[in-house]
């Protein structure tokens, strides 16, 4: 179980001690991610969407549940793990549209993020930036707190105010208990285990360029021992993902309502080439963060490579979505699918999605794999 002096201090009713008071940014930071008191009905915090149980993740459904009770987004919340090693917003050295904190990268930084989700009426529901500090102004550890780590009158003015909470957030989301670096793979590349059989096959598919398109979009190095692999190279793409219509039914949005992805983006001004583009996800514990896909449409991960491997066959069978009985629907945005990458190398047997997945199992921090046994 997570457990830090940071949140003893959130459940603590008692006045402030000296002692409870955090001394760094990162301490600070962290009582601020799991405080309930940030949102509208006091019910959520960054915590709430981003369980540090469960990979950063949301475990509660294809979207995450607003402070209302109520609403639902129409995108699936990504892990804040390994969050940090995501480049700001850039056009790559191929010309692709690289990085940036959420689906469409439209928050260059970590802190530009943490600020996103406080004022989101469908999330946490804060009216403005002097709402949010009216709340940290009532805690006197935070009175204590920021005037110690930041200008002493940095609370007085609500932007500034915003801007420190902002920093102390991403500054807790850049240590290590968010990229710890100690899955089995991380073990296997220093010697410490062994891979099996099936779990080694499925690692030299993923690498092999040859066999899979895997790694076209999830390997961030040239390096395939590289120690500190994210497993993302953080490029947007249209990889043919179908509408989800059981979150669509949810959340009220209108069937057949296209989630234009990166063209949302505020400097994309719509641009229609990139319409369906999103970010590629770290595979980092993606065993333990299910749904998948920015919309949640897939439960489980063996349909996501079943999914991907439908490119790549003429066999009506091996096009059928396990979850579904049918075959995979047709992509939301088919204009600007990626159909080069995605058709890239043969068919796999179903040996060899089961050697991916195992795989892909071995991308669970240790703290994450009691989960796997729980699937």
């Amino acid at each position: 179980m997570y457990r830090s002096l940071a949140i003893a201090c959130v459940l603590a009713s008692s006045p402030a001690l000296a002692e409870d008071v955090p001394t760094t940014l990162e301490a600070l930071g962290e009582r601020l991610f799991f405080d309930v008191n940030l949102s509208a009905n006091r019910t959520q915090s960054c915590a709430t969407c981003h369980d540090p149980e469960r990979g950063f993740a949301d475990p509660r459904g294809m979207a995450s549940i607003g402070d209302d009770g109520e609403s639902h987004g129409d995108r699936n919340a990504p892990s804040a793990a390994y969050a940090a090693f995501t480049p700001e917003f850039h056009k790559n050295a191929d010309g692709i549209w690289t990085g940036g904190q959420f689906w469409d990268g439209r928050a260059n930084r970590l802190e530009d993020q943490a600020g996103g989700p406080p004022l989101n009426p469908i999330e946490m529901g804060m009216a403005d930036k002097a709402a949010v500090i009216a709340r940290l102004l009532e805690d006197p550890i935070y009175t204590q707190a920021f005037p110690a780590l930041f200008d002493g009158d940095v609370l007085s003015d609500p932007a500034s105010g915003y801007t420190a909470m902002t920093d102390a957030i991403a500054a807790f989301e850049r240590t290590d208990v968010f990229a710890p670096f100690d899955s089995k793979y991380d073990r296997f590349l220093l010697g410490e285990v062994e891979l099996t059989r099936e779990e080694d096959l499925g690692r030299v598919l993923f690498f092999s360029e040859q066999f899979t398109n895997c790694n076209l979009c999830h390997q961030l190095g040239t390096n395939a021992m590289d120690p500190q692999e994210t497993f993302s190279n953080y490029e947007h793409h249209n990889i043919g993902v179908p509408e989800n219509l059981a979150l669509r039914a949810l959340n009220g949005v209108k069937r057949g309502t296209v989630d234009v992805g990166l063209a949302a983006h505020p400097e994309m001004h719509g641009n229609p080439t990139l319409r369906g583009k999103f970010k590629t996800p770290t595979l980092r514990n993606v065993a333990v963060t299910g749904p998948y896909m920015h919309n949640g449409v897939f439960e489980d991960l063996r349909t996501v490579v079943l999914f991907y491997n439908q490119f790549n066959t003429t066999d009506p069978a091996r096009r059928t979505n396990p979850e579904t009985g049918k075959t995979f629907r047709m992509p939301a945005v088919p204009a600007t699918l990626a159909f080069e990458e995605l058709t890239h190398g043969p068919a796999l047997d179903d040996q060899r999605v089961d050697a991916i997945v195992a795989f892909l199992k071995t991308l669970t921090d240790a703290r994450y794999e009691h989960l796997l046994d729980a699937q």
